[in-house]
């Protein structure tokens, strides 16, 4: 049996894609709107979605779903949803198109403008369980959106903003690793340090949750033990099961709260002058977050210790960045391209992001300005303060 209930209906299992039509029937969804982007288009990916859908050939599909999606994406696609008489959506790919069909989702229902319904602005209880029935398939194991509450979206003003209900998350979700064996080794190491951070930040988060603390420590551990092994042997079915789950339980502890990284890497994210993919921000991030956090989490950072398998008092900052440089993965924000004058204003947008609430330090402007300096350069947080 492969279903699982927790937050929502998940179907986890290799060739789970096969019982599709199955969930489109339950959900009452008869013309449905694919959400995904010209890369799973040319991987064939949505090809291998279509063959399971019922006139799978006369589905409408989405594919201008930017690398962060944008609200005129979300629109583009909401256009095409109204104009084809759509009443659900089939979102595949990675956190992007999901994240866009969040929107589609939530526009096709719900009034706009779009920023009215930010968690920053107060947008929360304005989101209902009207939203359309949406459908999520992760072609990439780290997001964890087929299961998340967020959708981040990137407003025309450049604003990267969350959007957060329980009634965001996918009605189903599935999650068949299978879909996952073509994935690229840079894109595999990326988005799996997105997975690892996530377990990592919402196990850190001070709201009391222990089953979702649970839940991220399991996620964690299956993470750093296959992560290197599904990036060089790409087709290594148990290593890519493994780091699907691993995704996966990262998004279900979503509801209680991320951190800093998080904080910093949604409006890094909406940068306009350069792409910056959101794993990799995390996974450079990450140890200096680490470092920032460490004399506030206590017995937390020795348990992490544990779990990614390293001694009592070792270096855990060290031990991310190693992880880091054998997954070749940038040393700092400057070998990503980050423009260095855009520094101060990414500092002052992450202590109004939602995720800085939950970080287990409170972090100042300058706080986040000093992390940001330091991970700019490479080394030590420390060294630099």
């Amino acid at each position: 049996m492969s279903l699982i209930t927790y937050l929502t209906t998940i179907r986890f299992a290799p060739g789970a894609l096969a019982e599709l039509g199955d969930d489109l029937q339950e959900l009452n969804i008869r013309k449905p709107l694919i959400i995904a982007d010209v890369g799973l288009e040319r991987a064939g990916l949505i090809d291998r979605l279509r063959n399971v859908l019922p006139n799978g050939s006369d589905v409408p599909t989405f594919t201008g779903t930017p690398t962060n999606p944008t609200e005129g994406a979300v629109l583009a696609a909401l256009d095409l949803y109204r104009s084809r008489g759509c009443d659900g959506l089939i979102a595949i790919g990675g956190g992007s198109p999901i994240d866009l069909a969040k929107g589609v989702a939530l526009l096709s229902t719900h009034s706009g403008p779009l920023e009215g319904y930010a968690a920053i602005l107060g947008g929360i209880p304005k989101i209902t369980a009207a939203v359309a029935p949406l459908i999520a398939l992760p072609t990439t194991a780290g997001t964890g959106s087929e299961v998340g509450r967020a959708a981040l979206i990137t407003l025309e003003d450049g604003r990267k903003l969350g959007f957060i209900s329980p009634h965001l998350i996918p009605q189903r979700a599935i999650c068949d690793p299978e879909l996952t064996l073509g994935l690229p080794p840079a894109l595999t190491a990326a988005t799996g340090m997105d997975a690892i951070t996530h377990c990592v930040e919402t196990f850190l988060s001070p709201r009391f949750n222990p089953p979702a603390e649970a839940i991220a420590l399991d996620g964690l551990e299956r993470a750093v033990k296959n992560i290197e092994r599904a990036v060089t042997h790409g087709d290594d079915a148990a290593a890519r099961h493994e780091m699907m789950m691993a995704a996966l339980e990262g998004g279900l502890t979503f509801q209680k709260g991320l951190g800093a990284v998080h904080a910093l890497s949604h409006p890094l994210g909406g940068l306009k002058q350069v792409s910056l993919h959101h794993g990799t921000l995390n996974a450079v991030l990450l140890p200096y977050v680490i470092e920032f956090n460490e004399k506030n989490c206590g017995p937390k950072y020795d348990v992490l210790r544990q779990r990614v398998g390293i001694g009592p008092g070792a270096n855990l900052a060290d031990f991310f960045r190693n992880l880091n440089a054998r997954l070749d993965m940038p040393e700092s924000l400057a070998a990503m391209g980050v423009p260095r004058v855009t520094l101060p204003s990414i500092a002052e947008s992450a202590t109004k992001d939602h995720s800085s609430a939950t970080n287990p330090r409170p972090a100042s402007a300058s706080d986040y300005l000093a992390i940001l300096e330091a991970a700019y350069e490479g080394g030590s947080l420390h060294a630099s303060t």
